[in-house]
């Protein structure tokens, strides 16, 4: 592996940017390895997956160790149950597609978030702030 070195910058790059912009390393990390260094469009995502673990759990440790920053551990839960499920499902759709389909829909998935993000403003409203225990969670009572 004579680009040891290289994989590690890069994936220095990927961490700042990652962690600073709380994106996954996949907008970087799967054009990069698919691109300048040849890899096949289904190698380089899961390469980049698979970078996202501790690239993720490293930027919301430090994320949550930040007192200005409010990290809601039950949303978390809810929402790590989701992406499971959906990763499980998602990485056999991505087996079951055509490598040069999956690369279009990647591009076109970049640049509508792109578009998106540069002509359309987030909503003001910030979320509800519900405990954990009355986000529809069933109610206990004498059975």
């Amino acid at each position: 592996m004579e680009n040891w070195w290289l994989y590690i910058v890069i994936g220095f790059c990927c961490g700042i940017f990652g962690a600073s912009f709380g994106v996954g390393s996949g907008i970087i990390l799967v054009p990069v390895l698919a691109i300048l260094f040849s890899f096949p469009q289904k190698s380089a995502q899961g390469m980049s997956l698979a970078v996202m673990v501790p690239l993720a759990l490293m930027g919301a440790w430090r994320y949550y160790q930040n007192p200005d920053i409010e990290i809601r551990l039950g949303v978390v839960l809810f929402l790590s149950i989701g992406a499971v499920v959906g990763a499980f499902l998602g990485a056999k759709i991505a087996g079951m597609l055509p490598a040069h389909i999956l690369r279009k829909l990647f591009a076109i998935f970049l640049i509508a978030a792109a578009v998106k993000m540069l002509f359309f403003s987030p909503g003001k409203k910030p979320p509800p702030k519900e405990p954990l225990s009355e986000i529809n969670m069933p109610e206990k009572g004498p059975n």
